[in-house]
């Protein structure tokens, strides 16, 4: 069994999936981006692998769109 790859907030900030707060709160409640899992009490992280397919995702809307 394979432990997940964890990302933090600044982890999709440093990748340029996101910018702010604000945009990842409204893509998670207007655009079912990944929901975060909570490690802590004051640490939150989003599965890597679920992010890679919300991105896939988003990028076939995107080319079925254009064609």
């Amino acid at each position: 069994m394979q432990l997940p790859t964890y990302l933090k907030f600044s982890d999709l900030k440093a990748q340029g999936i996101v910018n702010n707060r604000m945009t990842l709160s409204r893509w998670i409640r207007d655009h079912g981006f990944p929901r975060p899992v909570a490690l802590g009490p004051n640490t939150a992280v989003y599965i890597e692998a679920e992010v890679k397919e919300w991105l896939d995702q988003r990028a076939a809307a995107r080319a079925a769109r254009a064609a």
